[in-house]
Parts: C-alpha cells; sequence; structure tokens
C-alpha cells in the first residue's frame, strides 16, 4: 500500500535527478505545483544538482508562457475558467520547449513577458549533449507535456489557503477542480505544506 515517509529536501533532489545521470539523451522534468508552493524555486534546485553532477540544465517557468491579457482576462482578472483553460499557453509550452528540445535539440525559454504583456523577445537556446529542461508552474498534469520525470508538490488546501497572497485566493478552486480532474500519478508526490519537512509517497519500500 502506498505511504509517506520523510525525507530531507536535498535527499528528494538526489532522487529526482537519478534518471537525467544514466543517459545522453535529452530530458525534460516538471514540477507541478500551485504558485504557493514556490515551483520555480524547486524547480532551480534540481537544475542546480544537475549541473554539479555535469549535466546541462536549465528551468522554463510556465509564467514565462502566459497568453496575453486580452485573453487571460477577456471574462474578468478573477475568472476561474479562464485561469484554467486560457490564462496559460500550454500547447506552446509543449512545442517550444518539450518538442523543440527532444525533436530538434533546441527550446524556447520565454514567450510572454507577463508583467508588460508583450512579447518576451527572448532567443532560442541550443541544447547541449544531455541537456535536462525543468519546467515549472501550476496546471501542469493533463497538459500532454509527456515529461520524463514529473515532481507534484502537493498542498492540502489549509496549507494553500494560507500561502496564497489574498489577491490571488481567487485561483484556489481552479486549482483544486484541475487537480480533481485530472489525477495523473506522477513519478513522485510530495506532501509539502512545510518544505522545510517534506513527504514523499512510496509504494511498500523505502525509496530513500
Amino acid at each position: 500500500m502506498p505511504h509517506f515517509q520523510p525525507i530531507t529536501v536535498d535527499n528528494l533532489i538526489e532522487l529526482v535527478i537519478r534518471p537525467a545521470l544514466t543517459t545522453r539523451s535529452h530530458l525534460v522534468f516538471a514540477v507541478d505545483a500551485a504558485d504557493a508552493a514556490q515551483p520555480v524555486a524547486f524547480a532551480d534546485r534540481i537544475a542546480t544538482a544537475l549541473r554539479a553532477a555535469g549535466r546541462c540544465a536549465d528551468v522554463v517557468s510556465l509564467h514565462d508562457y502566459v497568453r496575453p491579457a486580452s485573453l487571460r482576462m477577456e471574462f474578468g482578472r478573477t475568472d476561474e475558467m479562464s485561469y484554467r483553460t486560457a490564462w496559460f499557453d500550454y500547447p506552446a509550452m509543449r512545442r517550444e520547449v518539450v518538442e523543440a528540445l527532444r525533436e530538434h535539440g533546441r527550446w524556447l525559454p520565454a514567450l510572454w513577458d507577463e508583467a508588460t504583456d508583450r512579447s518576451a523577445r527572448a532567443a532560442i537556446r541550443t541544447a547541449p549533449p544531455a541537456t535536462t529542461i525543468v519546467v515549472a508552474g501550476p496546471m501542469l498534469s493533463g497538459r500532454h507535456l509527456a515529461a520524463d520525470v514529473t515532481v507534484r508538490l502537493d498542498l492540502s488546501e489549509a496549507a494553500l489557503r494560507r500561502a496564497t497572497p489574498a489577491d490571488e485566493q481567487w485561483t484556489i478552486p481552479a486549482l483544486r477542480r484541475h487537480d480533481a480532474e485530472n489525477p495523473e500519478t506522477p513519478t513522485f508526490f510530495v506532501r509539502w505544506d512545510h518544505p522545510d519537512r517534506p513527504a514523499l509517497r512510496v509504494d511498500g519500500k523505502d525509496a530513500r
């Protein structure tokens, strides 16, 4: 039966990067979590550990793949359905990062500047051999990204409400509904209510 065991963040990172250390192929990792769980910060730690192990790695934030404000906010600034379906450009992330890396050995680090609401004008990057790109952001499950390794940083509803700023509380119903409707099993499912004391779901054996 699956159960949860305490694990240090450093040990968790070691487990996550392990598949990348035995291949020369390009890989895509995904850190799927609400913004309140700070998925980009965790992705940065993965990329740092990979680089320390001698592998090329970079992070792509989903917030650099938002759609223009005219589309995101067509039905208002706090529309739940828009946040789930129109806020982020998941198809572009799949096309310009995941497929581009695997098929062409390159990727686009950013598509749209959320702050200025203009094209990010980012240059396409060429991937050195054995590159790992870590994509990070909310509601990645069910988006057909086909990541090689997926980490889910899971917050309980109470923790999600505590960690989400007041002006973003409207996103919580959308996040929870998306999770309920897309129950994919990640490579690593981590309880993240207390980031300094995570717990890893394991299947009947000690994963460490």
